[in-house]
């Protein structure tokens, strides 16, 4: 059996993806998983709200093609690269 999604569901998804985290900013790339889960967990621990974009995709394909992402809110940018010694 094969899976379909029709092109509005998957509109309709990228919509609800979009609005929420259009306040989320890339506050650094990673090469590594397991790097970008140490800085998560940093930043998680100080209660800096954070997510990370593309982990399971760096993990099935090779992680050049897709790199972690690590996300912050827009107005914790600045804690979380002096937390994360980010120039």
């Amino acid at each position: 059996m094969h899976f379909q999604l029709k092109r509005r569901n998957f509109t309709k998804i990228l919509k609800v993806m979009d609005s929420t985290s259009n306040s989320l900013v890339v506050l650094q790339v990673y090469d590594n998983t397991a790097m970008a889960e140490i800085a998560k967990s940093v930043l998680d621990d100080a209660g800096i709200y954070c997510d990370l974009h593309g982990e399971y995709m760096s993990a099935i394909y090779c992680a050049v093609a897709f790199p972690v992402r690590l996300m912050v809110m827009a107005e914790d940018v600045d804690k979380a690269r002096k937390l994360l010694d980010i120039e």
